[in-house]
């Protein structure tokens, strides 16, 4: 699935660096900044 600017973020779940899980969904009524990039070391 390709975003564009301005696109809703489709709901995750993810580990943060603790191993704790961050869900989209805990953050609903809040600004977020999601930032995604890619892989360190590879080209992008």
């Amino acid at each position: 699935m390709k975003l564009k600017p301005g696109d809703a973020a489709p709901d995750f779940l993810l580990q943060d660096q603790h191993g704790n899980d961050v869900v989209l969904a805990d953050f609903k009524g809040r600004r977020l900044a999601v930032f995604f990039y890619p892989k360190a070391s590879t080209p992008g």
